[in-house]
């Protein structure tokens, strides 16, 4: 994951030495600014199985992006062959169910095997954060209706994580360490994100089998 403008040369040199220590069953996946065909392309040669893409809930009102960007690289990423990752957000309370489930339905039309909902973690002095949050529950629910809607083949995902989520269809959640926007700590790790044993503790709880390989 890079900022939006981050050099694409130098992401791509990183990912190959990256992809080149990474066993061949594990997949690599870009999350980086929009991008056209040609790089789609060069994603896919290095070794990206992958790419996290979104047309954001209000994108061209609350962000300076057209969606017509954002869905031109959605397009790319499918045309290339590379498997896209999305998610409905970021879910706040201001936003209507029909704008939501529009966002449910572009990800059907694309044919997404890992799908998401996240609601948006209000971060004091950031322009949307007077708006608030929308609740666990909400967010599950929201969980619970994408999965029905999308149909993800592999995953479905809750964020940030909640356990409630794993009784409404999620089957993912994310470990973070590092940057993460939605925190004020350098490292998430020692803040809002959480450790892949603290994922794990969740994912017994809820009753899940799990892999001896996790």
């Amino acid at each position: 994951m890079t900022t939006a403008d981050y050099p694409i040369n130098d992401f791509l040199s990183i990912a190959k030495n990256v992809r080149n220590i990474l066993p061949k069953n594990v997949r690599l996946v870009a999350n980086i600014g929009d991008f056209n065909y040609d790089t789609a392309i060069k994603l896919k040669e290095v070794g990206f199985t992958g790419a996290y893409h979104i047309k954001r809930l209000r994108e061209g009102i609350d962000t300076t992006i057209k969606p017509e960007t954002r869905i031109a690289t959605l397009d790319s990423i499918k045309k290339a062959g590379l498997e896209l990752y999305y998610c409905v957000e970021p879910i706040g309370p201001e936003h209507s169910y029909e704008e939501i489930v529009d966002e449910m339905l572009r990800a059907r039309d694309y044919n997404v095997g890992v799908m998401a909902a996240m609601r948006r973690i209000p971060v004091k002095g950031t322009p949307l954060y007077e708006k608030g949050q929308i609740s666990s529950v909400e967010l599950s629910k929201i969980a619970a209706v994408t999965r029905i809607v999308t149909r993800p083949h592999r995953a479905m995902n809750a964020h940030e994580t909640i356990q409630m989520s794993l009784i409404c269809g999620v089957n993912q959640l994310y470990a973070e360490a590092g940057a993460n926007p939605r925190d004020s700590i350098s490292n998430t790790e020692k803040s809002r994100g959480l450790s892949v044993k603290s994922i794990r503790k969740l994912f017994e709880d809820a009753e899940y089998e799990i892999s001896s390989d996790f």
